[in-house]
């Protein structure tokens, strides 16, 4: 039924009107789907042409074929990528008449599945580029890059003495992390202690944490492993040639850690200090009782992905002539005259690195979820 006053003309021009601001509701992927479908053809091409010169190159009949057949099955594999943008051309089209039939709702939701088709191929097409430029840095010139960094002969030659080797590195961050933990811990409760009589304290602590974090580690590492022997330091001039790495990754370390420890403190709320000192509990017991155990439950995650960075830095005490498995690699690299040796000590660090990164990330997520 005609609204009264209103000539047919007017209702149909806002009609129209309406339709049309609709449409401009409902976004378009017509664009996104035919383009995703031209980057996955333009991918398939470039594998074919990109691999196929490879497979040809190859000296042994055996090589050859192994190596056509791996080019066959990948390009399969990226053309089969291509489907999710066809479906969403399909999905676009669907859209297209959803809109026409005026079913806005519908149409948004074909178009919304549209452009995550669309997005997929796009997604795994990037993939696909990286990994060819990957292969492409392997095989220019002649192979050079895969002979100077993944030379097999080489890597079989040196792996076992490396991984001898990387017991030291493992040694120096065990150790300095259990030092780093205590020392860290009392850097930071020296800088929050309260109080007049204790501003000292904090300024040296202050003092001391932003020295060495300003540092560079190497330099660290240089200074005391050459100058506490050369100063003939009491104490300190007859320590194991371990023990100077140790003192100097401890020493930097420390000034990281406790920072860490004094955000994890200052994050337990003022009302848990205040509980505890109103039932008679003195500032080191409140501190000991009731802010540190809560403040490590949170501070785990960051206190192993720094032990991670620890562990890493190991390598520099190479530059104090510390036969660890950096310096293990740099022997038979100057052998060699070839790096294979030093992506022998990266394959072994990423090993044992990669598990500790997994269990930080479990620990993150177990406490939001726990949150």
């Amino acid at each position: 039924m005609m609204p009264p006053g209103v000539s047919p003309d007017t209702l149909a021009a806002s009609t129209a009107q309406m339709m049309r601001k609709t449409s401009r509701q409902v976004p378009q992927s017509r664009g996104l789907a035919i383009t995703s479908i031209g980057v996955g053809v333009g991918t398939s091409i470039a594998t074919w042409l990109l691999l196929l010169p490879l497979g040809l190159e190859q000296s042994q009949l055996t090589a050859r074929i192994v190596f056509l057949g791996a080019v066959v099955i990948a390009s399969l594999v990226v053309t089969a990528a291509c489907w999710p943008a066809l479906r969403a051309l399909a999905l676009s089209v669907r859209s297209s008449r959803e809109l026409a039939a005026g079913n806005v709702v519908k149409a948004r939701l074909q178009a919304a599945h549209s452009r995550e088709s669309a997005w997929t191929t796009l997604g795994m097409m990037l993939t696909v580029w990286c990994v060819l430029a990957v292969v492409e840095l392997l095989t220019v010139n002649n192979n050079a890059v895969q002979q100077t960094f993944f030379n097999w002969t080489i890597i079989q030659a040196s792996w076992f003495e490396i991984a001898k080797a990387i017991r030291i590195n493992l040694l120096i961050a065990v150790i300095a992390q259990a030092l780093v933990l205590v020392f860290g811990l009392v850097l930071a409760l020296a800088r929050l202690l309260p109080g007049a009589g204790a501003r000292p304290l904090r300024f040296l602590a202050i003092g001391y944490i932003d020295t060495f974090r300003a540092i560079p580690t190497i330099i660290v590492i240089y200074l005391v492993g050459f100058g506490l022997p050369i100063a003939q330091v009491p104490l300190l001039r007859n320590l194991p040639d371990l023990a100077y790495p140790i003192l100097a990754i401890t020493l930097s370390f420390s000034a990281y850690t406790a920072e860490l420890y004094r955000s994890a403190i200052e994050s337990v709320h003022p009302s848990q200090s205040a509980a505890a000192r109103s039932l008679g509990l003195s500032y080191a017991q409140t501190m000991r009782l009731v802010v540190i155990p809560q403040a490590l439950r949170r501070i785990v995650p960051p206190l192993l992905s720094g032990f991670i960075g620890l562990q890493k830095d190991s390598a520099l005490v190479s530059v104090v002539g510390v036969i660890d498995a950096f310096n293990q690699a740099k022997i038979y690299s100057s052998y060699y005259f070839n790096l294979s040796a030093v992506t022998t000590v990266s394959l072994l660090f990423i090993i044992i690195t990669i598990p500790q990164t997994q269990l930080v990330e479990y620990l993150i997520r177990r406490g939001r979820g726990n949150s």
